[in-house]
């Protein structure tokens, strides 16, 4: 008996992690065209998630986000999540577009 509680639990813990979790794509043109430079199947709210390898993206696409998603504009001192987010979205699934003449670097759920 004791075996399956320990299995449950843990099963649940596992569905609950996963659940939580968001998907983002970085794609290199407006509107989640273009080439995909970098996905997150991952993407956990509360920390700041920025694109390591490749800089920025013109727009990210983003399913499975709880609350709300925000998104920073690369360069000084937005780098980061810091400053205020050029771009902010609802819960659920979308695309953001960076404003002109900039690309998007960080991204934050809730």
């Amino acid at each position: 008996m004791q075996l399956n509680i320990i299995f449950v639990a843990t099963a649940l813990l596992a569905s609950a992690s996963s659940a939580m979790s968001a998907k983002l794509t970085a794609f290199e043109g407006a509107d989640c065209t273009g080439k995909v430079i970098d996905v997150d199947a991952n993407a956990q709210p509360g920390g700041c998630i920025f694109l390591t390898q490749h800089g920025s993206a013109k727009s990210i696409g983003y399913s499975g986000v709880p609350n709300q998603i925000k998104f920073w504009k690369s360069g000084g001192p937005n780098d980061k999540c810091h400053g205020n987010p050029s771009v902010v979205k609802g819960g659920g699934s979308g695309c953001a577009t960076a404003p002109a003449g900039v690309n998007l670097e960080s991204v934050r759920l809730s």
